[in-house]
């Protein structure tokens, strides 16, 4: 049995080695030609899914190429000392495909979507296989804390079980901001989010004056208006630029050259967000359409996607770009921190997208609802750090081996498996928590039906207020 994990665990290791701009359009293309696009179709929307993926790591990449530095000066320049390194999401996913829990959870993760979908306890597909790691590696850390293997599993289908409920209700506000039909978003460190960001949104629109605040370039953009200065991401990115540059103690040929750069970035984002937008909504069309047309109990089936179909709208880019100083200095002055953001700091964008949508589009709520969803990254990522740098050395990983201390920011804290990491260890606070996350869950959903009835009776369309 040992030996079969081994030869299972290193060949899901060889297969999720290559990159998700390669796995996902593969998958999205054996998917659209078993829903009988035409072939040429079906290759066109696939690369279209591959470009603008493959487009947003380079951008990524060359985004941390841009502010990694600064934020290295500013460190160096104001003496400060964090021991914690943030190297981003990859150790977490190497993590993952190393552990011989994976093979074990994939499988059964599957069979829970199937399960669900018979059930009819769900409407959501949830092919984006790539981000199955985000459920095998709680069952990794469980595996290292308990060593038990019915805990690791259990952990598992809990935290896969809570992301396909919270993926398939993202799929109204999806549709009304984006426009896009039948589409859901699927990563834990996102729509796991939604909970809180509706609950935030009734809160401060519950409150006088603030409720009134409303800088929304997604709207202007969609209204065929002019957009102002700071409605536009190129401008956001060069004031974020400045600002880093600023506090880095940069020259004036470093700051321009480096506040430009940035500026590129928040153009060219949008436009990889495009081409994915346009590849997953066809696909997704042409599975919606056969799946419903085969079994009518189907109608409203969505497919779960990644956050990449939401980085075209102006309003998430500018909420991630907002947060990315905000991060910075929160973490000068947070008690506990011992992590600066770095390796993960352009994923909040993607983070941040859902909980942007579900506002939305309103960037002043977003912002203000990011605040403590970063605070509790940095003190959630810190606090396991030990534990990810333990495991990150088994894995091969050499900062790991040499004795660094290191965690992921974001997908290092996500607040859902942190929570479910304790959960599962019998923690009293955790279990105390419980009755609190169910309320947020029962409420999500009855905006989300609020929301897709208000939908089907034709009142909402994309730009829509929604139900407040």
């Amino acid at each position: 049995m040992s030996n079969l994990l081994s030869s299972l665990g290193a060949a899901f290791s060889a297969f999720f080695g290559f990159k998700a701009y390669v796995i996902l359009p593969v998958f999205m293309l054996v998917l659209a030609l078993a829903a009988r696009m035409r072939p040429k179709e079906a290759v066109l929307a696939s690369l279209r899914i591959a470009a603008g993926f493959s487009g947003i790591f380079i951008v990524f990449n060359f985004f941390v190429g841009q502010i990694g530095p600064a934020i290295k000066a500013i460190i160096a320049l104001r003496g400060l000392d964090y021991p914690v390194v943030d190297v981003g999401w990859p150790p977490l996913a190497a993590i993952t495909w190393s552990s011989f829990i994976a093979p074990l959870c994939i499988p059964l993760v599957i069979l829970l979507n199937l399960g669900m979908l018979l059930a009819r306890a769900t409407k959501t597909l949830y092919i984006d296989l790539w981000n199955y790691w985000h459920f095998a590696f709680l069952g990794a850390l469980l595996m290292a804390a308990t060593g038990s293997v019915p805990i690791a599993l259990a952990g598992t289908l809990a935290i896969a079980a809570y992301n396909i409920k919270t993926c398939e209700w993202t799929r109204p506000w999806v549709k009304r901001e984006t426009g896009l039909e039948g589409i859901a978003i699927s990563p834990l460190s996102v729509a796991g989010l939604l909970p809180y960001a509706v609950a935030m949104d009734r809160l401060l629109g519950a409150i006088p004056g603030l409720r009134r605040l409303d800088w929304n370039p997604s709207r202007a953009r969609r209204g065929g208006k002019e957009a102002g200065l700071l409605e536009e991401p190129m401008a956001i990115g060069f004031l974020v630029g400045l600002f880093l540059s600023v506090f880095a103690g940069y020259g004036l040929k470093e700051t321009l050259e480096t506040s430009v750069n940035i500026a590129a970035v928040m153009f060219v984002l949008p436009r990889c967000g495009g081409l994915i937008g346009e590849g997953m909504g066809a696909v997704s069309l042409a599975v919606k359409t056969l799946v419903e047309r085969r079994f009518a109990g189907m109608r409203g089936l969505s497919i779960a996607v990644d956050t990449g179909v939401l980085l075209g709208n102006p309003s998430v880019t500018a909420t991630g770009l907002v947060l990315i100083p905000v991060s910075l200095l929160l973490a000068f002055v947070l008690p506990g921190n011992r992590v600066i953001p770095l390796g993960d700091l352009p994923n909040l964008i993607s983070i941040m997208s859902v909980t942007t949508i579900a506002m939305g589009g309103n960037v002043v709520r977003a912002v203000l609802a990011g605040i403590p969803v970063v605070a509790t990254f940095m003190l959630f990522s810190s606090a396991l750090a030990p534990v990810i740098t333990r495991l990150s050395a088994q894995a091969g990983l050499a900062a790991a081996a040499a004795g660094q201390e290191i965690t992921a920011f974001t997908d290092g804290g996500s607040q859902v498996r942190y929570w479910m990491y304790w959960l599962f260890q019998g923690n009293l606070a955790a279990l105390a928590l419980a009755p609190a996350v169910a309320a947020l869950l029962w409420y999500t959903w009855k905006r989300h039906k609020a929301l897709s009835l208000e939908e089907e009776a034709g009142k909402a369309s994309p730009g829509s207020a929604g139900v407040r």
